[in-house]
Parts: C-alpha cells; sequence; structure tokens
C-alpha cells in the first residue's frame, strides 16, 4: 500500500532535489521585473533609438536618389548601417533582458545550475504524463492566472487608449519625434499599470510555487526511515556492531585480568583489576573493570591465574564509576590503593618464603 506523504522534506531530500535542479521559482517574477525594465530602459534610450532610425533612413533615402546602378560597395555600406541601427536599437535592449531574466532567476535559484534538467528521460516523452500535466492542478492554476493577466490587459488597454484616443489623433499634427515620444510614454504609463497589478499577481505566484514545491517535495515516514538507514546505517545491523565491539573489548579485558597485581571486588556486583608498573606508571592503573556477570568473570579469572582478590565494596564500586581501561587511578584513591597493594606485596613475599622453605 502507498503510504501517503505528510512529513516534511528532510534536509538531504532537498539537497537531492536540489542537484536534480528542482527549485521553487515563478516565471511571472521574472517575466513582470523584465517588462518594467526593458520599457523603461527603452524610453531612457529612444532619443538615440530615434536619431539612430532617421540616420538610416536618409542614407538609404540618398543612396535610392545617387544610386545609378548597382555595386559591392552600396551593399557594404547599407550592411554597415543596418549594424549600426541593430546595435543601437536592439542588442543593449537584448542584453538588458538576459541580464534581468539572469538575475530574477538566479536570486531565486541561488543561481543553480543543474545538467540533470538537460538529460533526457523517457517520461519526457510519455504521452499520459502529459494527459496528467494538462489536468493537474498546476495547469488548473495556470490557466486561470494567465485569463486574469489577459483580462487586466484588455481592460487597462481599452481604458488606456478611450481616454487619449483624442490626444492620440492629434499627434498627426505634430513634428515625428514629439509624437514618438509621447506615445512611447503612453505606453510605458500603461505598462507600469499593467506592470503593478502583475507584481501583485507574481507574488502570489511565487507564494503559489513554493507551497507546490513543498507539497512535491514531502516525504512518507517510511521514506525517512530508509533515508535514515542509508544515512547512519541500519539500526539493527549497527546494534550488532557495537555488540561485537563490546564483545571483542571484552575479550582483550578479560586477557589482560591474569597480568593484573590484584582484583578488587563488591562480592558480586562490581570487580575492577589494577596493575602497577613501578618503572613506567605513576599510580596503579586499570586493565579490566566489570559489572554483575562480567564481575564474576573478572574475579574467576583472576582467581585461576593466582590474581589476588581482595573484597573492598565502597572502593570497587568508587574506582568502577570513575576510572575507564588503560586510565590511573584517581589521585583520591591513592592512600586506599597504597593500603591494599602494600598488603598485596606482603602476602606475596609471604609465599615466595614459604615456597624457599
Amino acid at each position: 500500500m502507498s503510504q501517503s506523504k505528510t512529513e516534511k522534506a528532510t534536509p538531504k531530500k532537498r539537497k537531492d532535489e536540489r542537484k536534480k535542479g528542482n527549485v521553487p521559482q515563478s516565471k511571472d517574477v521574472t517575466s513582470v521585473i523584465s517588462l518594467l525594465v526593458i520599457f523603461s530602459v527603452l524610453k531612457l534610450i529612444f532619443p538615440y533609438i530615434y536619431g539612430a532610425t532617421e540616420r538610416f533612413i536618409a542614407f538609404i533615402m540618398g543612396e535610392m536618389v545617387t544610386m545609378d546602378h548597382y555595386s559591392e560597395g552600396i551593399v557594404t555600406d547599407v550592411t554597415g548601417e543596418v549594424v549600426k541601427l541593430l546595435v543601437v536599437a536592439i542588442v543593449p535592449l537584448l542584453l538588458i533582458s538576459a541580464s534581468i531574466a539572469i538575475i530574477s532567476t538566479g536570486a531565486q535559484t541561488r543561481f543553480l545550475f543543474s545538467s540533470e534538467a538537460l538529460k533526457p528521460t523517457l517520461n519526457k516523452f510519455n504521452p499520459l504524463n502529459g494527459i496528467k500535466k494538462m489536468f493537474s492542478i498546476r495547469s488548473g492554476v495556470e490557466l486561470i492566472k494567465n485569463l486574469i493577466k489577459i483580462t487586466i490587459i484588455l481592460v487597462i488597454l481599452y481604458k488606456f487608449i478611450y481616454a487619449r484616443i483624442a490626444e492620440m489623433a492629434k499627434m498627426l499634427f505634430v513634428d515625428p519625434l514629439q509624437s514618438s515620444i509621447y506615445l512611447l510614454d503612453a505606453v510605458v504609463k500603461m505598462v507600469y499599470m499593467v506592470s503593478i497589478i502583475f507584481i501583485f499577481v507574481a507574488g502570489l505566484d511565487y507564494l503559489y510555487q513554493r507551497w507546490e514545491y513543498e507539497r512535491k517535495i514531502r516525504m512518507s515516514k517510511q521514506e525517512i526511515k530508509e533515508e535514515f538507514k542509508q544515512m547512519e546505517g541500519d539500526p539493527q545491523i549497527k546494534g550488532k556492531i557495537k555488540q561485537k565491539q563490546r564483545e571483542m573489548a571484552a575479550s582483550r579485558m578479560m586477557q589482560a585480568v591474569p597480568t593484573a597485581d590484584v582484583v578488587i571486588r563488591n562480592p558480586t556486583h562490581f570487580a575492577v583489576a589494577l596493575k602497577y608498573d613501578m618503572e613506567n606508571d605513576r599510580a596503579p592503573v586499570v586493565v579490566a573493570k566489570g559489572q554483575d556477570e562480567l564481575a564474576l568473570r573478572i574475579v574467576a579469572i583472576a582467581e585461576r591465574a593466582g590474581v589476588y582478590v581482595i573484597e573492598d565494596k565502597p572502593l570497587a564500586r568508587a574506582i568502577y564509576a570513575t576510572a575507564e581501561i588503560k586510565m590511573e587511578i584517581p589521585y583520591a584513591y591513592y592512600t586506599a590503593i597504597a593500603e591494599i597493594f602494600a598488603l598485596v606485596y606482603s602476602i606475596r613475599n609471604n609465599d615466595k618464603n614459604k615456597k624457599r622453605n
């Protein structure tokens, strides 16, 4: 059974989606910013465009009047003038348009570039996927949004032209440059009016795109568990590994018990094996310690190896709690341990003397 995806996407899921080029972005934001900037720049550079166009027309008309035959030089001159006109009139707008598109899109995607989106996949050529997209929520939202845009443009265009139709008619009797500037100014004002409304639409679209993106990347609880297993490893396997590591550590610790000088025990609950090398150690070192069953095993191995086992309940518990394997005992227990080692050395010397006798 498919599980419902009700959980927010994990950081890893978001990172993977970003690598695929799947990030939230609104094309309307890019469109409205481009529209505003391009028409603002067009209004600014229009006198230069008009001048270049006027010079180009004058040049063509002059060539047509004086030209008596076709020549390669004339073609070169005309081509040069066309290039100049394009450089002045079109190239700046194209560069600005491309720059705005890159910046506005990059601001939304943090300048993400992913080759994953360019790779061909069978799903892109599957007609069923195309049909599903046609009747998806996204398609419905896009349809409603486009209808709203068209309606807004038509209403503003109608009101704008209706209010200025008389003024536009008078432009037929005004200097061409002045009439062109007037018409461009009127168009720019209309674009600004449309853009103000489209900014609101673009804001709503951006919020919708983020909401849809979050909805699409949601995960089920099972997916989160599987992801955790991939990142951290299967908990059961990790548990077995840790158990095996503990067993190996315990085995190495048990091998060190016969080398100890003394084992201090709390009858059945705690046992600590200590070893003291006068030449290398400042204080006795813990070579093994254990609780409950492990404590009994340490005591049994020590007794079989002939290691002295002394019962001291508070001392055994205290050293077990404060010292780790291969660590020296804490300074606070030096006096108590010194007395025990003195006793152990005394017993050991007595045993040697008995053997000699």
